[in-house]
């Protein structure tokens, strides 16, 4: 059975996380602008579809969400009971359809970084041509290659990331267009290590 952390925060998580940053709103217009009404959208690390799943779906788009958490999808079904919530780690879940666009927002750094180039060249295969994919990773990073973890709510998680130069020379070589690089949270020389967002499109 799949389990994550946030199986146990849920509730509190969903608490804290209501609505969109600044930033979010402008990484989302970039993702959605080129989009026909009732596009597919999906979602990895959908979390509680709030406040990302939410503002994609109050657009008229259709939202398909995958998250290791079931606890965290069962309050994304009674948000957005319309849409699609599937349980599986987005390491290891496969699709045989293609979608108009891809958020993978605040989880692919849950992963560590060997794994990147697996599932960002699955979200590649996933995408029409000229799809867009909205992610984010680490800002610093840490050089032993091992990752860390750090405590949410009393419980701990792990953390680990490309550089971001490293980022995007990898979502260049398998074949997106980068429409926006960025350190979106800068880090603060604490636990903050900053946050790095790419916007992209999938090479026609």
């Amino acid at each position: 059975m799949i389990s994550t952390p946030y199986d146990h925060i849920a509730d509190r998580f969903s608490a804290l996380r209501t609505t969109l940053f600044p930033k979010e709103r402008e990484y989302l217009a970039l993702l959605l602008e080129s989009l026909a009404e009732r596009s597919t959208v999906l979602d990895l690390g959908c979390g509680t579809g709030n406040p990302i799943a939410v503002h994609i779906a109050s657009r008229g788009h259709r939202i398909v969400g995958v998250d290791g958490s079931e606890a965290m999808l069962a309050i994304a079904r009674k948000q957005l009971p319309e849409h699609r919530w599937i349980h599986d780690l987005m390491e290891h879940v496969e699709f045989d359809e293609v979608f108009d666009a891809v958020v993978c927002w605040d989880s692919l750094f849950h992963l560590p970084r060997q794994q990147y180039q697996p599932v960002i060249s699955k979200i590649h295969r996933w995408l029409v041509p000229g799809g867009r994919l909205m992610v984010s990773s680490g800002g610093l990073v840490d050089d032993s290659g091992c990752g860390f973890t750090d405590t949410m709510f009393d419980h701990e998680f792990f953390y680990d990331s490309l550089p971001p130069d490293l980022m995007v020379s990898m979502m260049e070589e398998t074949g997106f267009n980068i429409l926006l690089a960025e350190m979106c949270d800068q880090p603060d020389g604490g636990r903050n290590k900053g946050k790095w967002a790419t916007v992209t499109s999938k090479k026609v």
